[in-house]
């Protein structure tokens, strides 16, 4: 062991005169620990909100959307087959979005209609893994009415269930001499969906493309766009263009999922900074217990200080002894904190305990997401802070002057 390790291990282990030393000691170690815990939990939050809500919102959406500022796509077989020879789509869908009416015998809601290709839908969507009860297939069977799936949300509040039959009132109806009247159709409910968020399950509801057709009164070969699945999802930006290219630009246009909720989730990350800088304060104030306890110290020692450097210790010696200290302070309280904050953020994760408010935020638990770069960068501040705290008091031992401290002993 190091001349300047096996001392500052002695200063910290041994017991001492002054209790108080100790005490502000044991009180850095938490403030680091504390600081270092706060931060995982926090960030490991912040990272899963930000996971979950990507993976939701892909689950309902598709990574890149090709639709037409005519109002529709008419050759869309055509553009599907031309679109598909680039290697990084997985798969094209069509489908038909425009807003609806739904009434049921426990109450009236608007919802969002979707036209999908049940097929097709599968390659592009993960709807098929949020049902819980019925399936996508179900929308084809034959039945005196066509099949329509809505959320959970929605079917709860109107007490609706697979088999219940509602009335889709379509704003695009005809005129007559009373004036206008609405087009409405009878659906029947074939399967119902739960995708932890709130908004989509409260006010989504699928059916086939041709009977979202017969209520816009489109032609067969119409559809409002494409849906477009990529095998890594952080290329939608890039095939977004290749696919405007290929198009030939107008009347078409192109976005992809990244530009079409950049304010959430840049919102998202701005808060997830923020709440690092705050958690950050915490690891400073244990810090600057270290200055506290390495000074008290210091004047503690001082005669320890001037024997060592009599018998010829080297003012860097010094300096490296209460440096050393400081950071083993340090390494203990950041340890400490990363057992502390792994510990918390795994059983949150594992038994969800602190359930979320469902008409308030989009999931109803708290989701944690461990990952390894905050990890790192989490340590390398609380060690670099620790550090930058044993400076001051290092360089004031290393000045003490042997004949100044041993004068009067």
């Amino acid at each position: 062991m190091k001349f300047e390790l096996f001392v500052s291990l002695r200063y910290l282990l041994a017991r001492r005169k002054q209790a108080f030393i100790s005490i502000i000691s044991l009180i850095s170690i938490l403030g680091v620990g504390l600081g270092v815990a706060s931060l995982i939990v926090v960030l490991g939050v912040m990272n899963g909100f930000s996971q979950n809500l990507r993976d939701k919102i892909l689950g309902v959406n598709a990574h890149v959307i090709v639709m037409s500022y005519q109002g529709g796509i008419a050759d869309y077989k055509e553009l599907s087959q031309k679109l598909s020879a680039i290697p990084d789509i997985k798969g094209i869908t069509p489908f038909i979005y425009s807003e609806m009416m739904l009434s049921a015998p426990g109450g009236v809601k608007g919802v969002v209609l979707r036209g999908i290709d049940p097929d097709a839908a599968t390659t592009v969507l993960g709807l098929a893994h949020d049902m819980i009860e019925g399936n996508l297939k179900d929308l084809q069977k034959p039945g005196h009415f066509p099949g329509i799936i809505i959320g959970q949300e929605l079917a709860n509040r109107l007490a609706l269930f697979v088999g219940s039959k509602v009335n889709i009132l379509s704003p695009t109806g005809k005129k007559s001499a009373a004036g206008f009247s609405p087009k409405i159709e009878i659906f029947e409910v074939r399967g119902i969906f739960k995708t932890g968020m709130y908004e989509y399950d409260s006010s989504l509801a699928y059916t086939t493309i041709s009977a979202s057709q017969k209520m816009l009164g489109f032609k067969k070969d119409l559809v409002t766009g494409l849906e477009i699945r990529l095998g890594d999802v952080y290329k939608a930006e890039l095939i977004a263009r290749k696919v405007h290219k290929i198009l030939g630009g107008y009347p078409f246009y192109v976005r992809n999922w990244m530009e079409m909720n950049q304010n959430l989730f840049s919102a998202l990350k701005l808060e997830k900074t923020a709440m690092g800088v705050i958690l950050a304060m915490i690891i400073l104030v244990g810090s600057f217990s270290i200055i506290t306890t390495l000074v008290m110290l210091v004047m503690e020692k001082t005669r320890d200080i001037a024997i060592l450097m009599s018998m010829g210790a080297t003012t860097a010696m010094i300096r490296r002894i209460f440096m050393l200290q400081g950071l083993i302070i340090g390494f203990i309280g950041t340890s400490l904190g990363y057992i502390l904050g792994i510990s918390i953020s795994l059983i949150l994760k594992k038994y969800q305990f602190i359930k979320l408010p469902a008409d308030v935020y989009y999931l109803d638990h708290l989701p944690v997401l461990l990952k390894w770069p905050d990890m790192i960068a989490i340590g390398v501040t609380a060690m670099l802070l620790c550090f930058l705290a044993t400076i001051y008091p290092a360089r004031q031992a290393a000045r003490l002057k042997p004949s100044e401290a041993l004068r009067y002993e």
